[in-house]
């Protein structure tokens, strides 16, 4: 019984479980891992790319929310690129005629999406130079008053 206690223990560790009140009544929701599953430049991960290219990323949601595009260029400077309400499955960014094309300064180009259940706080923006990029990452997390977020990160090359 204690090693059945324990195995049901480590695998509830690994996920999140949601209570709504309805009514009289709470449904729930178990979740197993993040909500982003997939996310890349279209070229692949660590893809080389030239000055003036466009790059394009996919990404793959669970479920539907606000997704934030964060890049850390080879300078260490930090800005949001974009953010987008997208639903549930694939999507290519930036979405229709939208194009990000690349420009200097040239090598490793670091890129977090940032997904939140709720819409991104309007007062506190991912902008600048910052020694611990986590730690700002949270703060602008803890801003959307979020209860669920996840974020993925990729990278690729200006040359």
């Amino acid at each position: 019984m204690r090693v059945f206690l324990l195995a049901l223990a480590a695998f509830l560790s690994a996920c999140t479980l949601t209570l709504y009140p309805e009514g009289l009544s709470v449904t729930y929701r178990v979740d197993f891992g993040g909500a982003i599953l997939r996310f890349e430049p279209d070229r692949g991960r660590g893809a080389t790319y030239f000055v003036g290219e466009e790059v394009r990323f996919f990404l793959t949601l669970d479920r539907p929310g606000w997704v934030s595009l964060v890049v850390q260029d080879p300078d260490g400077y930090t800005y949001e690129l974009d953010r987008f309400h997208l639903s549930r499955g694939t999507h290519v960014l930036p979405p229709g005629p939208y194009r990000y094309t690349l420009i200097p300064p040239r090598g490793l180009h670091r890129v977090r999406a940032v997904y939140t259940q709720s819409p991104p706080s309007s007062r506190v923006r991912l902008e600048g130079r910052y020694t611990d990029w986590d730690a700002r990452l949270r703060l602008y997390v803890e801003a959307s008053g979020a209860r669920a977020y996840d974020v993925a990160e990729t990278y690729f090359y200006v040359r």
